[in-house]
């Protein structure tokens, strides 16, 4: 049963339609996993035992008359703190939501569960998700797997932490700016990024909802395809796969600007190996690229504390001061400007789909550093705010160009390799991934 904590979401879904694992027995090992680490209480905000057993019993009885309801009827998941679960708290990682209970499961989280997925309980999380260091003082900072004394990545920390620490086959997280890719990245995982718009947001706590989006935070390409289709995507097939004549670009603008020295060996040394299977790898710059950018701090505050005002107002206090001031700049941007830059903003997503068309996915390294020492961004104001700036970089070009991104373990400790494709290829995305992934590991 050991083995079941370091498995695959989709090999534990394969076990137990061939009857050799118990979902039962599965979900009490996770819960017994989980509630024997000694980090427990940084990585879950709070369990649910009493739904997932229950769900698990379910899904045993199922399995037992040959009716499962999808590949991962059965297997357990873990959820960030900002997707509604009936009867059960969903702060969004922030004193300002204390003590709410919704009435209602999100809408992913009920498609989940009436596709058989066991929920195993909601993990912690950057304040409000307006963090991509992972850093929370006001509730727990979640670890990172590679190490104790750095941030695991944002804001899905505690979903990427359930994972690669083995107290969750699979972690549901949202991505808004980077949110699952950058901790997938940062914890040696595999993360996620539908298009916006392709999984439904009722029932989950926003940030902006114009941005915000659901992912899954895993171990392999196939459990981020079957995950996706349980969430209420489309199903998806993996088979024949290949690099072979796949035209990949690297965009120097931006994504391949000032890196640290492991993550862009460890993205070039990930290049050679998709070169030798097939792949034909041209770079450019995309110059336009940058104006994007140039647009972040009016549309992402704006729209954050459209939704954020009268909790922030309210109890301010209350708040991490480093997000109260990011959201709490939304206040000052104006209508009219707020209004411009996103038509801005939809024009040069038009122009990127003309310059990458031809490509089967462009790409650049998940994250430009590595995760910072919680020492240093807690004693260094300054450098806690170009941390986070910075991390969240690169996985922000496919947020504000609005494609659908896939972060893969590069094989070097915390560095990630992120596939960005156009609108709507979440398949093809998904495809290519599957390929890369078996030649990087």
């Amino acid at each position: 049963m050991g083995d079941w904590l370091t498995m695959s979401a989709a090999e534990l879904g394969r076990g137990i339609e061939a009857g050799q694992i118990d979902p039962v027995e599965l979900c009490k090992t996770y819960l017994d996993a989980i509630g024997a680490h000694p980090l427990k209480s940084r990585i879950y905000a709070r369990l649910t035992p009493e739904r997932a057993m229950t769900e698990a019993a379910a899904a045993a009885a199922r399995a037992k008359s040959g009716q499962r309801l999808s590949p991962l009827d059965g297997v357990p998941a873990s959820w960030k703190d900002l997707f509604d679960s009936a009867g059960v708290a969903t702060e969004a990682g922030t004193a300002l939501l204390a003590g709410r209970i919704p009435d209602a499961d999100a809408a992913v989280l009920a498609t989940a569960t009436a596709m058989g997925m066991v929920c195993l309980g909601k993990t912690h999380m950057s304040e409000i998700a307006f963090s991509g260091l992972g850093y929370n003082p006001v509730t727990e900072t979640p670890p990172c797997v590679n190490d104790p004394d750095a941030v695991p990545g944002g804001s899905s920390s505690g979903a990427a932490a359930s994972v690669a620490f083995g107290l969750a086959p699979v972690g549901i997280g949202s991505d808004t700016g980077g949110s699952v890719r950058l901790p997938s990245a940062w914890n040696d995982l595999v993360g996620f990024k539908p298009t916006h718009g392709a999984l439904p947001l009722d029932g989950v706590v926003p940030l902006c909802a114009s941005f915000d989006t659901i992912g899954p935070l895993c171990r392999t390409v196939e459990d981020a395809a079957l995950t996706f289709e349980v969430l209420g995507g489309p199903p998806t097939s993996l088979t024949g796969a290949t690099l072979k004549g796949k035209r990949l670009l690297v965009v120097e603008t931006v994504g391949m600007e000032d890196l640290e020295d492991a993550p862009a060996a460890a993205f070039e040394a990930a290049v050679a190996k998709l070169i030798a299977a097939g792949a034909v790898v041209e770079r450019a710059e995309i110059q336009f690229l940058k104006k994007a950018f140039e647009l972040t701090a009016t549309v992402y505050p704006a729209e954050a504390y459209a939704y954020w005002k009268p909790y922030v107002e309210a109890a301010p206090d209350k708040m991490f001061y480093h997000i109260r001031e990011r959201v709490s700049a939304g206040g000052s941007v104006m209508a009219t400007d707020f209004i411009a830059a996103w038509t801005k903003l939809r024009a040069l997503r038009v122009k990127w789909a003309e310059a990458t068309q031809g490509y089967d996915a462009v790409i650049c390294p998940t994250a430009p550093n590595m995760p910072p020492k919680v020492e240093r961004i807690t004693s260094d104001d300054a450098y806690y705010v170009s941390s986070n700036l910075n991390a969240l970089r690169n996985t922000r070009i496919g947020n504000l160009m609005g494609l659908c991104g896939l972060s893969l373990p590069t094989g070097t400790p915390s560095c990630g390799i992120l596939f960005n494709a156009l609108p709507g290829e979440e398949e093809r995305l998904l495809q290519l991934g599957a390929a890369a992934e078996a030649v990087l590991t």
